[in-house]
């Protein structure tokens, strides 16, 4: 029987009490403080392979951390074995074939440095330092998906440890089924290593636009915002969110364009149209530029819980729910969530549904009420204030995106996320490749014997 004393690893093997093993059990959600009984840092794919036969013989829970970007804190077991797959963060650009490898633990933002000298970028979420990994095998929204798809979308192959310890490849023509699966739904076959994307021709320019409106005057903003929304070009993907202020709660609309920003400027006075903004900010970022820009609202130090939906449908009723995200009035507190919407459309419903796991590609909008916060003390009220905003919504809903569920969501969650017939062949797929449910700390898809 292997022992942790007995390892051979070409990373390193972290316990409590070690130098490094605090920090690498600390994840994006700082309410999530569980302890591993130890931490297997990867460098290599021999090291995940070890790694996930001794969890096996010790019969410890496995967690598997990329970025650390899930809110439910999944990637952190509790006294079990968790695979950091950080120090496994390269990236590999072949310009000609406008191809990129990237190691299982590169975030984003490795993957943007790596591109964007040749003018080229693959869809990759908003945040920089989200991890690769977790984003892609979700689904993986962002930026460019309105133009090239999601990032599952433009996978080209997978590298994946099985639960036995095998490494086995995923691509259409190679188990063809897996690829199938791990192009939306999660972690839930194995744990893959490296991906393969295609790169696109993007340029290195967007364009922001953002136009703030005082909530009270904002149900007709939302209502144009939306119809414009239906006419955008695939490079524009249209925002909105709704925040609190010290002088009251203000409603932005806007949108992000990539490519040429002279070409989206047709949208600026459609948008200040809308009503009588009270502040407006149009910027011309590079694009790694953009993909940095909410890195600090989204840092490692805050409290976090979220609710989410996805919309086909924005109607008046749904807008004037959104601005109250689940109060009374517009000015209900100040412990209220803010919330937001992303377009989705173009190039992401161009894909069949049955091509991928990935599910809902008819959606309209992403809906997402998220609260942020550092006092313990908070939780229950930021909690239950963040489950009202999402609750005002859901006579709107048709679905969720599975990088959004939260952990107790459980079973409900996963069958929001995938539709009957889909779940049923995730579930045959799980069978196969994890019959016995091994990677089981995700949104998980049980086998059809559990």
């Amino acid at each position: 029987m292997t022992t942790a004393s007995s390892l051979r690893l070409d990373g390193c093997l972290l316990t409590s009490g070690d130098p490094g093993y605090d920090a690498a059990r600390t994840v994006w959600n700082a309410m999530i403080d569980r302890r591993p009984r130890m931490i297997v840092r990867a460098v290599s794919v021999t090291d995940v392979v070890t790694a996930v036969r001794l969890a096996r013989e010790l019969d410890l829970e496995i967690g598997v951390r990329c970025g650390g970007h899930n809110v439910a804190g999944l990637a952190v077991p509790a006294n079990g074995l968790m695979i950091d797959l950080a120090p496994m963060n390269g990236v590999r650009v072949d310009p000609i074939q406008r191809r990129a490898r990237v190691q299982g633990g590169a975030l984003l933002g490795a993957l943007d440095r790596a591109s964007q000298p040749y003018g080229l970028a693959t869809t990759a979420g908003n945040v920089s330092h989200t991890g690769v990994g977790g984003l892609t095998l979700g689904g993986g929204m962002g930026w460019l998906a309105r133009q090239h798809g999601l990032a599952c979308d433009n996978v080209v192959s997978y590298t994946m440890v099985t639960a036995d310890g095998e490494v086995v490849t995923a691509s259409r023509t190679e188990n063809p089924d897996l690829y199938w699966g791990l192009r939306g739904g999660g972690g839930n076959f194995g744990i893959v290593t490296e991906f393969e994307f295609q790169l696109h021709h993007t340029g290195t320019q967007t364009l922001v636009a953002e136009f703030d409106f005082r909530a009270e005057d904002a149900v007709p903003v939302l209502e144009g915002w939306r119809d414009l929304n239906a006419v955008a070009p695939r490079q524009a993907t249209f925002t909105a969110d709704v925040h609190s202020t010290a002088s009251g709660p203000l409603a932005t609309v806007g949108f992000v364009w990539v490519g040429d920003p002279a070409r989206g400027h047709w949208l600026l006075p459609a948008l200040r149209a809308l009503g009588r903004p009270v502040a407006e900010r149009v910027t011309t970022p590079s694009y790694l530029e953009l993909q940095q820009r909410d890195d600090t609202t989204g840092g490692h130090a805050y409290r976090r819980y979220s609710s989410a939906h996805y919309l086909r449908q924005f109607p008046t009723a749904a807008i004037e729910a959104f601005l109250l995200r689940g109060a009374a009035d517009l000015r209900a507190g100040t412990q209220l969530p803010g919330v937001g919407l992303q377009a989705y459309g173009g190039a992401i419903a161009d894909v069949a549904d049955a091509d991928a796991a990935f599910s809902h590609r008819g959606t309209t909008f992403e809906f997402g009420a998220g609260s942020r916060w550092t006092e313990p003390s908070e939780d229950d009220n930021r909690m239950a204030a963040a489950r009202s905003a999402g609750a005002a919504l859901d006579p709107y809903a048709d679905g969720v995106y599975v990088n959004s569920l939260a952990a107790e969501e459980g079973q409900r969650g996963v069958r929001r996320a995938y539709p009957a017939a889909k779940l049923a062949r995730l579930t045959a797929l799980k069978t196969v490749w994890d019959p016995q449910n091994v990677f089981h700390l995700n949104h998980n898809i049980r086998p059809s014997h559990a």
